[in-house]
Parts: C-alpha cells; sequence; structure tokens
C-alpha cells in the first residue's frame, strides 16, 4: 500500500498523509518546545510559519527570542527561512547557525552523541562562512564557535558520568542558549 494514500494516513483521519500542493509532507501534529511530535489531539507549542522571510536582524533578533524561551527547534526554523531565502553566499552562515540550534535541541532532549555533533558540524560551517554584506551582522561568530565546541565536550563528558541516562546529560535549553549578538542583550 502507498503510504501517502492509505486510509488512516498514520493519524486516523482517512485521506492519507497532511501533503501540502505540490506534494510535500506538513506536519500537522502538535510538537512540544524541543520540536518533538506529541498525540494528535494535545496541547502544543506554536509553529514556526514556514518560508518566512525576513531580514537578518529580524532573523536574529527571533531566534534569539526562541533560544532565550527554551525552544531551540523553532529557532532552528527561524535559521532554515533564512538559508533559503538569503543570499548563496551567506548559505553557510545560516545553515552553521541552524546546526547549531539543531545540536541544542539534541542535547536538551538528551541526545548526546547527535548533539555534540550537530554543534561541531555547526561551529566547523560557521568558522568557514562568508559573513554578509556589513560583516556579519553583529553575530558573535568567534563566541558560538567557542560555546559550540565547549558544549559539545561538556555533554560528551557527561555521557559515562555517574547518574547520565543512555542518552548522555540533558541540558536546559534555555540556560546554555548562546548569544548570537551582543547588541541583542
Amino acid at each position: 500500500m502507498n503510504r501517502t494514500t492509505g486510509d488512516d494516513g498514520g493519524h486516523g483521519e482517512g485521506g492519507g498523509r497532511d501533503r501540502d500542493e505540490a506534494g510535500r509532507a506538513r506536519s500537522a501534529r502538535p510538537r512540544d518546545g524541543l520540536g518533538r511530535p506529541l498525540p494528535y489531539g494535545a496541547e502544543g507549542v506554536p509553529r514556526q510559519p514556514e518560508g518566512v522571510v525576513r531580514g537578518p536582524d529580524e532573523t536574529l533578533r527571533e531566534a534569539q527570542r526562541l533560544l532565550d524561551a527554551g525552544m531551540p527547534f523553532h529557532a532552528h526554523e527561524v535559521f532554515e527561512d533564512a538559508w533559503k531565502s538569503g543570499p548563496e553566499a551567506e548559505r553557510d552562515l545560516w545553515q552553521g547557525l541552524a546546526q547549531l540550534a539543531v545540536g541544542l535541541t539534541h542535547a536538551a532532549r538528551g541526545n548526546t552523541a547527535g548533539g555534540a555533533r550537530l554543534l561541531r558540524r555547526g561551529a566547523d560551517r560557521l568558522e568557514g562562512a562568508t559573513p554578509g554584506p556589513d560583516g556579519a551582522y553583529g553575530i558573535d561568530v568567534g563566541g558560538l564557535v567557542a560555546w559550540a565546541r565547549e558544549l559539545a565536550g561538556r555533554i560528551e563528558g557527561a555521557e559515562g558520568a555517574e547518574g547520565a541516562d543512555a542518552g548522555g546529560r540533558v541540558v536546559d535549553a534555555a540556560a546554555e542558549a548562546p548569544r548570537l549578538c551582543p547588541r541583542l542583550a
């Protein structure tokens, strides 16, 4: 059976999976603050609208607000919009920031290995990024690279620590949220 046209659509509503006009999967399932899917009908955190074109300052303000609120998964979606709508030359900058947000998301979910890997990947991408026309829009690239590498090392070091679960140390996403730009403080 083709799962995109199944009778129950995976969520009991009939008529197949939730797809947009282009046939791309659209997740209507509610999610918690770390982006984890919740059961249908549960009260979730409002999703970030997709495809929003923001200027760099607005992107950074919204992402910082979400990071400070302990919602790095949602901040990642804001950065994803920036890399998809921004100039090709800035793609590594916005993708690197998105990877840092996803790394923090995984670390907050207890996925030590995945979180550390994504934090380091984002740091590497940021180091090689071409800044925007006005520098890196005030982004503390060096500070973010250092933060990501330090957090990756700390969560990996906690993996074998007494009391750490099999997924490693769960971090508090809001407490660990990085400062993207000193001017946003």
